[in-house]
């Protein structure tokens, strides 16, 4: 009678915590989280953003508490943004040694040193009063090629700052290779670039837009990838590696699993995914209303990341997470 039942069972490798542990084709690991932090310009305490409850826009002061603590947890790196109090058209803010991003960099860099790799966002959104990612041309369109003599001079000064590794995040064609001439030129030789290489104009980004208090109008549509196209992300990455990408991303990460796996496959350099502010502020919405597990959630939605093929994970949660691993796993 016996005969009739299956030998092959599959469960017995799934009967408790330990077997799960010890048979676990996926892991994360604090190395492998990067937190994404704001800083504001004029603030004196840490301020809520409420869009996405438990994110900050800090003050420099919080800023370098925070980078202590995540050095503590053993987290990859930070990745900081800046909050200008004042904009105009051509982002002067960026490439001002005095600029809050900069200002920021060298004073997170003093307190951590080469405990985590301190990073910083090359754009210019943030600080440009029509809030695009570059420089206008008369018409209104973004004129990449203008933008890509910003982004070089932003380069060499935030790589002064003591910045580690610049994200290129502003989907300008040939940013890479100007990027990486600008910091070669200007010794900056060790400083590595990530490239956003697959950056989708994706709906995802609201919140962020709150936290860096957006002053765009319009969309990014003529610049950033068309969520539906697959083959054209892998493309875009090809080219930033051929211009000397140290590290390429996805971004966001949970709607584009198939080109993170993709693109996993393919590059010969390291591949990141950005599990944006409206991936983060989703799960927390659901979980404040008891719909979703929130810890169950959010350590299932960074393992598929990571199952996908992203070698790091740019995360709200990556403290949080580090915190739990830490204290004992994530199961």
């Amino acid at each position: 009678m016996s005969e009739s039942f299956p030998s092959i069972r599959m469960r017995r490798l799934r009967q408790n915590s330990a077997f799960r542990r010890l048979f676990s084709e996926t892991h994360v690991l604090p190395a492998q989280l990067v937190l994404p932090m704001f800083v504001r310009e004029g603030l004196s305490e840490p301020s809520p953003i409420p869009s996405m409850p438990g994110v900050m826009q800090h003050s420099i002061d919080s800023l370098r508490s925070a980078a202590s603590e995540a050095a503590r947890l053993g987290l990859g790196g930070i990745m900081l943004f800046g909050v200008p109090e004042s904009r105009d058209a051509t982002g002067s803010g960026a490439t001002d040694p005095a600029g809050i991003l900069n200002v920021a960099t060298r004073a997170v860099a003093s307190e951590v040193g080469d405990a985590l790799v301190v990073q910083t966002d090359l754009c210019l959104d943030e600080f440009t009063d029509h809030g695009h990612c570059g420089v206008l041309a008369p018409d209104g369109s973004v004129d990449n090629d203008a933008t890509l003599v910003r982004y070089q001079e932003a380069a060499v000064v935030q790589a002064d700052a003591g910045s580690q590794l610049l994200g290129l995040s502003g989907m300008m064609d040939g940013q890479v290779g100007a990027v990486r001439a600008a910091l070669d030129d200007a010794g900056h030789v060790e400083t590595a670039v990530l490239a956003y290489s697959a950056k989708y104009a994706s709906a995802f980004y609201g919140p962020f837009r709150e936290a860096v208090e957006s002053t765009l109008k319009g969309d990014r549509r003529t610049y950033q990838l068309d969520p539906a196209n697959r083959r054209q992300g892998l493309r875009e990455a090809a080219l930033d590696i051929a211009e000397g990408a140290d590290v390429v991303m996805v971004k966001p990460a949970g709607g584009y699993l198939d080109v993170v796996a993709d693109l996993a496959a393919m590059s010969p350099v390291p591949v990141w995914a950005y599990q944006v502010s409206g991936e983060y502020s989703l799960l927390e919405a659901a979980a404040s209303r008891g719909w979703v597990d929130r810890r169950r959630a959010i350590v299932e939605s960074v393992l598929g990341i990571r199952r996908a093929g992203a070698d790091a994970v740019m995360t709200y949660w990556a403290a949080e997470l580090a915190a739990w691993i830490i204290d004992g796993g994530i199961e």
